[in-house]
């Protein structure tokens, strides 16, 4: 099973990134970046984050994550170092999520959940991904994507 880990860049919701570090721990993921305005789940004095700590139930305890200033600085490394980056977004460039195989170690990098990722974190990717809508709305809470697309690459 390759390794996958995952970038939040400015996930504003204290309780979306909670349910995601869960889903993380759930499905193997190796490692959590924060970065951006993304809450963490303990601040600079050691203090809880409640609202994480509710929707993470535990999880924040045991999936490795850390906060990272400057997601690009992060993706030129992991890239260096072989991995492969993957917005999940919806784009003209993007892949259907259930056409995405590869072997290489992978990241997968998600955004706002209103703006989602810029234009310039887009270019910074490997590839692009999205979950395809059939409804009227045109997008899924960041924590429900995330719950896909985690679960689809195991």
């Amino acid at each position: 099973m390759r390794e996958v880990e995952v970038i939040l860049h400015n996930v504003r919701s204290a309780h979306n990134v909670g349910s995601i570090l869960r889903t993380a721990d759930a499905s193997g993921v190796s490692h959590v970046y924060l970065s951006g305005y993304t809450p963490l789940p303990k601040d600079r004095f050691g203090r809880i984050n409640k609202d994480i700590a509710k929707t993470a139930l535990g999880a924040e305890k045991f999936v490795p994550w850390s906060h990272v200033p400057d997601p690009f600085k992060l993706i030129l490394m992991l890239k260096k170092r072989g991995w492969r980056i993957v917005g999940v977004e919806q784009d003209p460039q993007a892949r259907n999520y259930r056409m995405f195989k590869t072997k290489a170690p992978t990241v997968f990098v998600f955004g706002n959940e209103v703006r989602g990722l810029s234009t310039r974190l887009r270019k910074a990717c490997n590839s692009l991904i999205e979950i395809p809508m059939h409804g009227r709305k045109e997008s899924l809470n960041v924590s429900v994507a995330a719950g896909i697309i985690l679960f689809s690459v195991r």
